[in-house]
């Protein structure tokens, strides 16, 4: 029987065995492809079978920082479990292999079980289990035994601590080197930063001047790229090369299309402001962002493939096999709704969707807004269920007004006297009529609104409040073209929070 100090070592040892399973996997597959990743594959596995309760979980709680929680979550469970293999394997060798080749089997099967799945999917995990267990072997056979001598035992403990050292720097560097070499493996990089993004042919209309209200504390009305809000599916973001992107628009069609990229370009594009928004932002959430986006128009393509029959819906599939489900109409009634290319002037970011993504006004992103789009099929919502919707979501997704009171933030104290109340409100494709302030229980105020920005962008607004000391708790609502949003109270399930925001504040 392994003595403690034995048992930390032979935890070590499955710690190691476990980076170079890691590495040699994530080296591996650099030839077979992003997503067979035995991290990447896992962790998608686990993405796809989450309940919506700990999805919505995740999003509220880390909003656009739930992968990054998930990736280092996932990476300390694999660890642990090495380490357990380690101390396993130092009792006795089929237990601790066991565990590795159940692991690797695991990985295996997730891999192959991805969309985008190729012939090797689960080549990484099979030889990153073979490397596992063959340095797993390798190490514990160092670690000292219990009846060695002291001397023994020392110079045993240092060759084990070098080869352990040695073994991990190659796993470390193998794992570095994977996933460098996977992000630049199709020239997508090279091919985003000499793109020349084509001129609008219809350009959108100029922003009228006092959109913003110019209240620190306030999120700009333009958004900027780099502070875009990023909900998706996709652990590892795809990098697509251009010059191989293809969309098919095919099903209920008298005529299926093909659009290459390079038609794509030479298209009458259009220009467009659109404010998008997640299903998942809480009331007064900040899962929402404005932008200037390029792109072709869906519903030419439409008219080019002639829908048929009672066809009602358009399921967008992405390059990494997410998909959503928009309804027809909504694609065909001459709203801005594209196949975007471009944001703030510039080619797509990867992680929002370059080459193209769908920017669908109106609609929350789970039904509309698929990145890395490949395939548009003309269906039914009676025959086919998107990604969100066979988890319990809601098959049409039309995004709700709602407003938002931004300053002064809540739990916040201020002085006595006039105080700038100010904040955006959202109502998609309808247009933010009149926006309305209320401090505790008293009346309803009407609000300044900023200049309009169009009916598809969010609008802010200010209200001068004379504040009394004391505590008091401010609410806010938002008028569309039907009238007021709704006060009463709903969660994000199944198609978008509903409330009235609001804020204390404390006035001294």
């Amino acid at each position: 029987m392994a003595g403690r100090r034995e048992t930390g070592l032979a935890a070590a040892a499955g710690l190691v065995a476990g980076v170079v399973t890691i590495g040699v996997g994530a080296l591996v597959a650099f030839l077979t492809g992003p997503t067979s990743d035995p991290l990447v594959a896992v962790g998608s596995a686990f993405v796809d079978a989450t309940p919506q309760w700990l999805k919505q979980f995740a999003t509220t709680n880390f909003g656009t920082n739930d992968k990054l929680v998930l990736g280092i979550t996932e990476v300390v469970i694999l660890l642990a479990l090495a380490a357990l293999a380690g101390v396993l394997a130092a009792r006795r060798w089929a237990w601790g292999a066991t565990l590795v080749v159940l692991l690797g089997a695991a990985s295996a099967l997730a891999a192959i079980g991805r969309p985008d799945a190729g012939s090797f999917a689960g080549l990484p995990s099979v030889l990153g289990t073979v490397a596992g267990l063959f340095t797993l072997r390798l190490l514990v056979r160092r670690i000292p035994l219990p009846t060695s001598s002291k001397r023994k035992a020392a110079l045993e403990r240092r060759d084990f601590l070098r080869a352990s050292l040695i073994a991990g720097a190659l796993g470390a560097v193998a794992l570095f080197v994977g996933r460098s070499l996977g992000a630049a493996a199709r020239g997508a990089q090279s091919a985003r930063d000499h793109l020349v993004i084509p001129k609008a042919t219809t350009p959108a209309a100029p922003v009228p001047t006092g959109v913003d209200v110019g209240v620190q504390g306030v999120e700009p009305w333009l958004t900027p790229a780099g502070d875009f809000y990023r909900i998706d599916t996709a652990l590892t973001i795809p990098h697509v090369d251009p010059t191989s992107w293809s969309l098919r628009l095919h099903g209920m069609v008298e005529k299926e299309v093909t659009l290459s990229w390079d038609e794509l370009l030479a298209s009458d594009l259009v220009e467009a402001y659109v404010t998008l928004a997640c299903v998942s932002n809480p009331v007064g959430g900040d899962l929402i962002s404005n932008q200037k986006w390029l792109g072709l128009p869906i519903k030419g393509l439409l008219e080019r493939a002639k829908p048929t029959g009672d066809a009602d819906m358009v399921l967008s599939t992405s390059v990494d096999g997410f998909t959503a489900g928009t309804p027809l109409t909504v694609l065909m009634d001459g709203r801005d709704a594209l196949l975007a290319i471009a944001m703030d002037g510039q080619p797509l970011p990867f992680e929002h969707g370059f080459p193209v993504r769908m920017v669908v006004p109106g609609l929350y992103g789970y039904v509309s807004a698929t990145k890395w789009v490949t395939d548009l099929e003309v269906t039914r919502f009676a025959d086919a269920q998107s990604y969100w919707t066979k988890r319990g979501w809601s098959p049409q997704g039309p995004v709700k007004t709602q407003s938002r009171i931004d300053v002064p933030r809540s739990s916040t104290t201020v002085p006595a006297g006039s105080v700038v109340v100010a904040g955006t409100s959202w109502a998609q494709h309808r247009g933010v009529k009149g926006v309305q302030v209320r401090v505790d229980d008293g009346a309803w105020n009407d609000a300044t609104l900023a200049a309009d920005g169009g009916i598809d962008s969010w609008r802010q607004w200010t209200w001068s409040w004379d504040a009394s000391p004391g505590d008091h708790k401010l609410y806010v609502r938002a008028f569309d073209p039907q009238g007021p949003q709704t006060g009463a109270v709903q969660g994000e399930v199944p198609d978008g929070a509903t409330g009235y925001d609001s804020v204390h504040v404390t006035v001294s």
